[in-house]
């Protein structure tokens, strides 16, 4: 739970089981890793178009369906041209 506490306030990456990612400031978490974060939008990518950007707001995550968890660098986040980024989106997870 502590390294969590780094990522307060700062822009993170969330990649969840169903193959979702979703890009905002984690505001808050509880002890079963359940993340809160403000400013969200998720990235949808596509082989054939560029990445498109779904605003969200304030956002939920359970713990439970995070994959992934990372800062983004906002200089080069911000950097990257997202409509020239190609990529197959990810598989969600089966069991």
């Amino acid at each position: 739970m502590s390294s969590l506490q780094g990522y307060v306030d700062r822009r993170v990456l969330l990649v969840l089981q169903d193959g979702r990612t979703i890009v905002g400031v984690l505001v808050g978490f509880d002890q079963r890793s359940d993340i809160v974060l403000s400013e969200s939008k998720e990235r949808i990518y596509s082989i054939d178009e560029g990445v498109e950007e779904i605003p969200l707001g304030l956002y939920l995550v359970k713990g439970d369906q995070i994959l992934l968890i990372g800062e983004l660098d906002e200089a080069l986040d911000n950097a990257v041209d997202l409509d020239n980024v190609r990529a197959d989106p990810i598989a969600p997870i089966r069991y």
